[in-house]
């Protein structure tokens, strides 16, 4: 089989990612074999760049960029403007992966038609690929009006930081009684058009039952093991970040320690004057 023919997610760990550009049908169609795939925030041509190349299937340009790029406390600062430079930038450095740009809080809610004029920034000043919008049954038709003029949807159901004041603080969604809520809202935003679903701080057997009704694909943050993919933000997952850090979060390096020794290696050569040497000289 062909690279260019190669179905996403086959083959060995070791064969190189294709470079054919992957798609929404592309995340169904491995849903439909049983194949997971992996998504990353990104919000700069560097990180797209390494993300891309490691056959991340999906980037998403956050509203987190906000507290970790922008120096907030919380996603709800960030605006429009402040993002789009950043989804371009993460567009325009990637060849395969989906990019995903993220609406951020005030820019849809309002109204259907508030969203799309959003969304439709996102694509053209932004390049990218696809938005995501928080929020289930409540804005399906945000959802719907957005699919039918040709913007593919990602949703963003259980907790939604957005919502933080009024769920009360980052809390678990979905637990008890509340569990029909997330499987309705998960059914709605399906209906309504979206192409996948991100489910955050849901319990695992909550996520397992919506990943197995619905037919788009969904994406875990803190909802087990049992979703079709999951999503981490860069910064938590690689370790550049420091203090504390959800439960739902694993460290696969320590980008902050090495950052830290290396700055520390140049200041002290920078003062005892061993940089630069000759070598480093015209």
């Amino acid at each position: 089989m062909s690279e260019e023919s190669a179905p996403y997610g086959s083959g060995p760990a070791t064969t190189p990612p294709p470079t054919k550009r992957v798609r929404t049908h592309h995340l169904r169609e491995m849903k439909q074999r049983g194949e997971r795939f992996a998504m990353l925030t990104s919000y700069d041509m560097y990180t797209a760049e390494v993300f891309d190349e490691a056959g991340i299937e999906v980037l998403l340009v956050g509203d987190s960029a906000s507290n970790n790029v922008l120096g907030n406390t919380t996603s709800l600062p960030v605006t429009v403007d402040q993002l789009l430079p950043l989804t371009l930038a993460v567009a325009r450095s990637v060849r395969r992966a989906l990019v995903v740009g993220d609406l951020p809080f005030g820019s849809y809610q309002r109204s259907p038609e508030q969203a799309y004029d959003t969304a439709v920034r996102f694509m053209k000043e932004g390049g990218a690929h696809a938005v995501k919008l928080e929020g289930g049954a409540e804005m399906a038709p945000q959802i719907e009006l957005l699919s039918r003029g040709g913007v593919p949807v990602m949703a963003h159901i259980g907790f939604t930081p957005q919502s933080e004041h009024a769920l009360g603080g980052y809390r678990v969604q979905g637990r008890g009684e509340t569990a029909e809520r997330v499987l309705a809202d998960a059914r709605a935003v399906e209906a309504a058009g979206a192409f996948a679903v991100v489910m955050e701080m849901v319990p695992g057997d909550v996520a397992a039952q919506v990943t197995e009704q619905l037919t788009i694909p969904t994406i875990g943050i803190g909802a087990g093991p049992h979703c079709d993919a999951q999503v981490l933000v860069w910064q938590d997952a690689f370790g550049l970040r420091a203090g504390r850090m959800p439960r739902f979060v694993k460290q696969y390096a320590d980008v902050r320690g090495v950052l830290l020794e290396g700055a520390r290696a140049y200041a002290a050569e920078v003062r005892d004057q061993s940089f630069p040497d000759e070598a480093r000289t015209f």
